[in-house]
């Protein structure tokens, strides 16, 4: 059984099971997860698309929806004890099921774990109890859990693996239609229809305000796979700011962009592993926001400036995350260029620091292996 509640987690997964069948092609997936992983060959049983919300109020607003999700996989695992359960990130659902899943007698991998070093310290302890081996991304998480008694193996990142552009720039360039001769700005507002709604807009006034500012920039979309266009075209045509829409080349997009305006999440460290200057935005429900920052103990919200350790690209956070600061930190970083090629560097550091390509096959030996000690 394998679960993947969101857009991430589905492409991880997706890569951990065609390397599984890669190594023993008799091995049979079924769960949680969306159109990567039906195509790797996963029976999903839930698509991840109906359980990709983040925050507290998002999370009572589909909990009819997640919960039922969670009551099939329970029942499955006691009817069908599977030989083992992999959890790709998704910690609050995925907790609870390794619960369940302990109960039951079936084992348990955990592929990107919880981030306990930025929230929730204490969950450590209790993944070591419901846990038999944890697959991290990030080398220093190594040390939290085996401190804790839990096996843990750095596998390295997936994305090194998966963030390769299907051409080049210039091949990129021309078949997207983009002016060779202009500079690029990103507009990623996320895979969530509550992100689009909530940052798209604010993307779009920016937008205007730089197309003011600089007359040599061009603007372009990537459209997350599975996100309905209408979402994205409602927004749009609320504006007046000319936007090249792409459908499902995220990679293909990142690596024409000069910069990107980015919602965040796991599209960041995409962005960073290309090495491309980007400003971090968020908005999120008020009521999530309060109780987030009472929580959270890392000073960054970019991931890329979490590994980093500094403020590598700026972040702008709810009330923070208007036009006009977007603005001012694309064009300082437009108009300044040792500040925008320190970014560049900086960015291309933080990739250097997630190990070596590789991850998804490492995790499918990982997996095999403890199906084999389970024999």
């Amino acid at each position: 059984m394998i679960i993947a509640g969101e857009a991430s987690g589905d492409m991880y997964g997706a890569r951990l099971v065609e390397e599984a069948h890669r190594l023993d092609s008799s091995v049979r997936f079924f769960g949680i997860g969306g159109q990567a992983m039906r195509a790797a060959g996963v029976e999903t049983l839930v698509d991840s698309k109906e359980m990709a919300v983040m925050g507290l109020v998002e999370v009572v607003a589909h909990f009819g929806v997640i919960y039922r999700a969670f009551r099939l996989m329970e029942s499955l695992l006691k009817r069908q004890k599977p030989d083992l359960l992999i959890l790709i990130d998704y910690p609050g659902f995925n907790l609870r099921l390794a619960a369940k899943a302990k109960k039951a007698g079936v084992k348990v991998l955990y592929f990107i774990t919880p981030q306990v070093w930025a929230w929730h310290a204490s969950r450590a302890k209790k993944i070591a109890r419901l846990v038999d081996h944890a697959a991290v991304i990030l080398p220093f998480e190594v040390p939290i859990f085996e401190n804790e008694g839990l096996a843990t193996t750095f596998v390295g990142h997936p994305l090194l693996d998966m963030a390769v552009p299907s051409m080049s720039r210039g091949e990129a360039q021309q078949q997207f239609g983009l002016a060779a001769g202009r500079r690029t700005i990103g507009l990623f507002p996320g895979s969530r229809r509550r992100e689009i709604n909530a940052l798209l807009p604010v993307m779009l006034e920016s937008a205007a305000l730089l197309r003011e500012r600089f007359d040599d920039l061009q603007f372009i979309l990537p459209l997350a796979h599975g996100l309905d266009r209408g979402i994205v075209d409602a927004c749009l045509s609320a504006s007046d700011v000319d936007v090249t829409v792409i459908e499902g080349r995220n990679y293909d997009v990142i690596q024409v962009c000069d910069l990107i305006i980015a919602t965040s999440g796991t599209v960041t460290m995409e962005i960073a592993l290309f090495g491309v200057p980007m400003v971090i935005v968020y908005k999120m429900a008020p009521l999530t926001y309060a109780i987030g920052r009472r929580l959270v103990q890392v000073e960054h919200a970019g991931i890329c400036n979490i590994i980093a350790d500094e403020r590598v690209v700026p972040e702008l956070i709810q009330h923070e995350a208007e036009p006009a600061s977007i603005f001012a930190e694309v064009e300082r970083m437009l108009t300044d260029g040792a500040l925008y090629a320190g970014v560049r560097d900086k960015l291309l550091g933080v990739r250097a620091k997630l190990g070596e390509p590789g991850a998804p096959g490492r995790v499918a030996a990982l997996a095999l292996k403890l199906m084999a000690e389970k024999e």
